[in-house]
């Protein structure tokens, strides 16, 4: 036996604590001996370890060859010494015998045989983990919060701990040691050591990621989980807002009140679960310009224009609509381009007419204007490139909200669109000179 004493029962309990395969545990832990008597003994010599279930321990046995004369002990045997260990030797034979003075193999040799032990048994227990996880990617676990390793969050998970990364946790809500948590298992490891920044991490998990609201909805509403409603896309901005698209595939059940649930219960739930997030739940539709009109609710959609090889749509949207359909730094229409996987642009009636007229198109070849630019300039009468060339530098300071410097600049590049023309009076000059064109009512420019 080798240095361990009760070995047999020590490997049941290993295995059964840990969940490791017995013969992975026995051929690491032979592995171990070889490795240590080598470190001890070298390796020249033909050395095989065996585990002994009867005994409950680890065998090592030499194999020389027999031969007249010995040349390298380590190698031979001769033939007298051979037949006092076996009568039957002859030469040539490979004999083996038992080596029964190794049970202090050296601190070194001893160090290496712990070091391979340790590093077989976590391969086969990533192995038992990856087996037993592989099949619950894409779901919902539950977990204890563990710790917290630079903003990441540990979880336990009862049988191994998995990785929460701070991009993956929601960041309107603080968890402390100890408080239960779902969250979505988005990839399962087999192999960690070359993985970056989870390098020790085979689980990692997401509560920020769409798939967790779509996995949510289909534990809170059944119609989901029966296939009834389908979920057709989402989008989110963790935390703030997300946008979900159902369907129904029966037409007496209404998907967005199946999700809603009765007095919002089935919603709330969802709410709840990612701290507050506000969510919109959108009719699907096969019509990009129906879906669009469903996704930037609730403003009211005047107009779609679609560009089905580009993937591009212009929405206009009334005047009054406009801040209501881009949302809040521009949340509702990000959420509804990455919730239809379209470019939104959206427009206001007005800008929309004023981009049909000409002479504000040729405002927008200019170098340096900008659509708000161009609204300020053409509803203070100045319709065209050539008038903004032309008229006066001191009135166009306070319509550009330039220094005289750059206004100058801006009526040099605006003469290399067209010639310059007399400007018309700004708005507030003369009433009877306020702006207006055929492409319908203005918004009113600064006076």
């Amino acid at each position: 036996m080798v240095g361990i004493e009760n070995l047999k029962r020590i490997v049941d309990q290993i295995c059964r604590d840990k969940g490791i395969d017995r013969s992975l545990l026995i051929d690491a832990i032979e592995e171990a001996v070889r490795s240590a008597v080598r470190k001890k003994f070298g390796n020249r010599r033909e050395i095989e370890v065996q585990f002994n279930e009867s005994l409950g321990e680890v065998e090592v046995f030499q194999y020389r060859t027999v031969v007249d004369e010995v040349l390298d002990e380590e190698t031979e045997i001769s033939l007298e010494e051979a037949r006092r260990l076996d009568p039957e030797a002859e030469i040539d034979d490979d004999l083996g015998e038992k080596l029964d003075n190794i049970a202090d193999l050296g601190r070194i040799a001893a160090q290496s045989a712990k070091q391979v032990i340790i590093h077989r048994m976590r391969d086969a227990e990533r192995d038992v983990i990856y087996e037993m996880y592989r099949d619950r990617e894409g779901s919902i676990v539950n977990g204890i919060v563990q710790r917290f390793e630079r903003g990441d969050m540990v979880i336990n998970l009862g049988r191994t701990d998995a990785i929460l990364p701070n991009e993956g946790q929601i960041p309107k809500r603080s968890y402390k040691q100890g408080d239960r948590i779902r969250a979505y298992v988005q990839e399962v490891r087999r192999d960690v050591r070359e993985s970056g920044k989870f390098r020790d991490a085979q689980l990692i998990l997401s509560r920020t990621c769409n798939e967790f609201l779509i996995k949510l909805f289909e534990v809170e509403v059944p119609e989901i989980a029966e296939g009834i409603v389908k979920i057709m896309g989402a989008s989110r901005e963790p935390g703030f807002r997300a946008k979900i698209a159902v369907s129904s595939i029966e037409s007496d059940v209404d998907p967005v009140g199946a999700c809603v649930g009765l007095k919002g219960s089935r919603v709330q739930n969802v709410v709840q679960e990612l701290q507050g997030e506000r969510i919109d739940i959108v009719p699907w539709s096969p019509d990009p310009a129906k879906y669009v009109y469903n996704a930037l609710a609730p403003a009211e959609v005047s107009m779609v224009i679609i560009e089905d090889e580009r993937k591009t749509m212009l929405v206009v949207v009334p005047d009054d609509q406009l801040s209501l359909a881009i949302g809040r730094q521009g949340q509702n229409v990000r959420l509804a381009s990455r919730l239809l996987n379209w470019k939104i642009d959206v427009k206001s009636e007005t800008r929309y007419g004023n981009l049909e007229n000409s002479g504000y198109r040729s405002l927008l070849e200019i170098d340096g204007v900008d659509e708000g630019l161009a609204d300020r300039l053409f509803a203070a009468g100045i319709s065209t490139a050539g008038q903004l060339a032309g008229m006066e530098t001191e009135k166009l300071v306070p319509l550009a909200r330039l220094d005289e410097g750059k206004a100058k600049t801006l009526q040099e590049k605006a003469a290399l669109v067209q010639p310059p023309e007399p400007a018309a009076a700004p708005v507030g000059v003369a009433e009877e000179n306020a702006a207006s064109d055929d492409s319908g009512a203005l918004e009113p420019g600064p006076a």
